[in-house]
């Protein structure tokens, strides 16, 4: 009996070895919370210590630390640090094309109420004050004073608090915002920028590859490619494991705001070698925040 237990014992603990290895050679990601955390939560909820998710004003660190496999951040943000030498990730894939919105309490607010208002944007030099300032621009709208302050949850807390305010905000703030006050009401971004470049959205997130981890196995890697589009297509095809998996890691705080803001958040897998034209386009919006040229080729990660 001693020599059954002893066999059964080992067997279990072999086993058990096994599963950990298995758990620690899992890949890492880390990812601002917000839309980009939402792209991979059906899958974060499967093994969470191997996904990091973090303030989006210290990503930057993240490419410095570089200590994870995997970063969702900026497109523009990876492509600066790329091409200065700060950085070895390379783009592998976007994977939010915008889910900014301009957003106020006023009656009637639409895109022209912007005329004359005093506007108040998140995120001063970041790729998503470019492009807000972009379609204001090619709109012909001009604001009577702009202010920046640090994060769409910055800007929806004003737009909560002040019934004339006027601000870029974000999903899925926006959506929290609305279910708190009927009287808010938002315009797109995406629907003017569709109207304007017959782009639907912008390179606005993108998943990053680290060099050291694709010279060490690229068919892992593109394995996890393939793993990571699985789960933002979730935002399509099962929005209601994906909202439930987002409230379970903490991403979004109940299940209404989540079911009504990942359809707006911009999600979509598109591999780098793919969305390459889409990055150009916006670029050009502003060079600045792509260190002032578009992406070279090498910038890009096509797959094995």
């Amino acid at each position: 009996m001693k020599k059954v237990f002893a066999v059964l014992l080992a067997m279990l603990l072999l086993l058990s070895g096994a599963a950990c290895a298995e758990k620690t050679g899992e890949m890492t990601l880390s990812a601002p919370n917000g839309a980009p955390a939402i792209a991979v939560a059906g899958l974060a909820l499967e093994n969470p210590e191997a996904f990091t998710f973090v303030d989006a004003e210290t990503i930057a660190a993240e490419f410095a630390n570089a200590t994870h496999d995997f970063i969702i951040a900026p497109v523009n943000a990876g492509a600066k640090l790329f091409k200065a030498g700060k950085s070895t990730y390379r783009l592998a894939a976007v994977i939010t094309w915008g889910n900014l919105v301009f957003a106020s309490q006023k009656k009637d607010f639409s895109l022209e109420s912007i005329n004359g208002s005093a506007l108040t944007l998140f995120g001063e030099n970041t790729i998503n004050a470019s492009v807000a300032r972009y379609v204001l621009e090619k709109k012909e709208i001009q604001p009577a004073s702009t202010e920046y302050l640090a994060g769409a949850a910055n800007t929806q807390q004003l737009l909560l608090s002040d019934p004339e305010a006027v601000v870029l905000t974000a999903e899925p703030a926006v959506t929290a915002a609305k279910i708190k006050n009927e009287a808010v009401t938002s315009i797109a971004l995406n629907e003017v920028l569709g109207e304007i470049t017959g782009v639907d959205g912008f390179t606005q997130a993108g998943l990053f590859v680290k060099e050291e981890t694709l010279k060490a196995d690229a068919a892992a890697v593109d394995a996890y490619l393939e793993r990571i589009r699985q789960a933002a297509d979730m935002a399509v095809n099962d929005l209601e494991t994906l909202a439930n998996a987002s409230v379970e890691l903490g991403i979004l705080p109940n299940a209404k705001v989540a079911v009504s803001a990942i359809p707006n958040c911009g999600i979509r897998y598109v591999s780098a070698a793919e969305a390459k034209e889409w990055v150009a386009i916006t670029a050009g919006m502003d060079l600045s925040q792509f260190g002032g040229e578009v992406p070279s080729d090498d910038f890009y990660y096509a797959g094995e």
